[in-house]
């Protein structure tokens, strides 16, 4: 049974930024342990400031990579936010192939 993430903002929750960022990196670091992990993350709009350079999860997103855990950040949001220069290619996706791993997908959890 394919599972992916879709993570579309650099905090979760409303309310407090500061405490949503605290959740998120505590989120990332814990899924990087979990047994029953996604088969993709999907990172859209302000998310895809998560896998940039000079990201407060970096060390985070580092560990579900070496979770063998795929990830892919929206190449139209990665332009938008100026950050093509701050995230490795290879994590930056185009929207037919982001739409392509969401359909065969047997379960998309938004973040």
């Amino acid at each position: 049974m394919k599972k992916t993430i879709i993570i579309h903002s650099e905090s979760i929750g409303r309310g407090d930024d500061e405490l949503g960022q605290m959740i998120m990196g505590s989120f990332l670091r814990k899924l990087s342990v979990e047994p029953n992990r996604p088969d993709l993350i999907v990172f859209f709009n302000s998310g895809v400031r998560l896998v940039a350079e000079g990201s407060p999860v970096l060390d985070d997103i580092d560990l579900l990579r070496q979770a063998g855990i795929p990830l892919l950040a929206c190449g139209t949001c990665v332009n938008y936010y100026g950050l093509a220069d701050k995230i490795e290619p290879e994590l930056i996706g185009d929207m037919r192939t982001i739409i392509s791993k969401l359909m065969s997908s047997d379960t998309v959890i938004t973040i």
